[in-house]
């Protein structure tokens, strides 16, 4: 139930943590004095994410002092965006925020997240505001996503506030949460942003590494595909291939012009035509093989979706009857 003079949905809350054992408590208490004037009503679902230390007994510890914390542990390690669809499998919102458990973010800017979704927006992200040490890498890398996506925002590595029907309508890969304002802008939702303060951290050790720079290019490259050649495929190897056979046979008939006509033959070039028209079948091949798992792929989509539904109306109903 929304309070008195506020939204008319419920905000949920979902923290991955891995080994932020001196983080939880004031993260609880954050969130706690937050609620006191939030104009939601709000539910705090931490992920404890495989940790190794004593993450998951003070989840527990606060779980038993807060009602308004579920929490639920992976026994190992498994990624944020595991992490979130955990999350998403326990929350009871129309509303899902996605905040870190470092406390660089501050539970008192959700409010300020989640406001954009009051006024229309489907989907807010934060532009962090502040000084931090992988401000570099950061800027690049949304310099590189804006120019690829054609997004306005910008900051996609952010805290975000999104409807529940978002995650409906996209399917999130390992490491994809990055791309969750990608993935709904390709879907037709509406994308706001929002300034938010970035904090130092007090506790605990960052779980960046050089390593996620590759990975990221490679995820960010995989995520153009799929929103782009990936929906028409064989328009893509198709004239791809196209463009290559054509070469072959323009080769093949100086090829030939070489041989018959100036009198002495090249077999360069006839190992070129024959290179050439063979890769631009194999293109084509591709493009077909590609469209049938676009197919495929929507079919799922469609049946996760019809899924979906069914379970929110056995929500609906379930309620009415109690």
């Amino acid at each position: 139930m929304a309070k008195e003079s506020g939204y008319d949905f419920i905000v949920s809350t979902i923290v991955p943590a891995m080994n932020e054992e001196g983080n939880i408590d004031e993260l609880c208490s954050l969130y706690a004095d937050m609620l006191q004037s939030a104009p939601f009503e709000g539910e705090l679902i931490i992920i404890d994410d495989g940790s190794t230390d004593g993450t998951l007994e003070k989840i527990k510890q606060n779980a038993g002092k807060y009602d308004f914390i579920k929490y639920a542990s992976h026994q190992r390690n498994q990624g944020i965006t595991d992490a979130l669809h955990t999350g998403f499998a326990l929350a009871s919102g129309e509303v899902y925020v996605f905040y870190p458990a470092d406390l660089q973010y501050h539970p008192a800017d959700i409010p300020g997240l989640v406001e954009p979704l009051a006024q229309g927006a489907d989907i807010c992200t934060g532009w962090k505001q502040g000084r931090y040490k992988k401000r570099f890498v950061s800027n690049v890398y949304n310099w590189f996503s804006r120019k690829i996506f054609n997004l306005k925002v910008h900051d996609l590595n952010s805290v975000k506030a999104f409807r529940r029907d978002v995650i409906k309508d996209i399917f999130l890969r390992r490491d994809w949460h990055r791309y969750l304002v990608v993935l709904a802008a390709n879907e037709g939702y509406h994308v706001a942003e929002r300034k938010i303060p970035l904090y130092d951290r007090k506790w605990g050790r960052t779980k960046f590494s050089v390593w996620r720079i590759p990975v990221g290019v490679l995820d960010m490259l995989a995520v153009k595909f799929q929103i782009t050649f990936l929906r028409k495929p064989l328009l893509f190897f198709g004239a791809t291939g196209a463009a290559c056979i054509g070469l072959g046979v323009l080769v093949g008939l100086v090829a030939v012009y070489m041989r018959y006509v100036v009198g002495h033959g090249d077999r360069n070039l006839l190992t070129l035509t024959v290179l050439l028209i063979g890769v631009g079948m194999g293109l084509f091949m591709m493009g077909f093989m590609a469209e049938g798992m676009t197919a495929i792929r929507e079919e799922l989509s469609h049946l996760r979706k019809l899924t979906s539904a069914a379970q929110e109306k056995d929500k609906v109903r379930s309620a009415d009857d109690h």
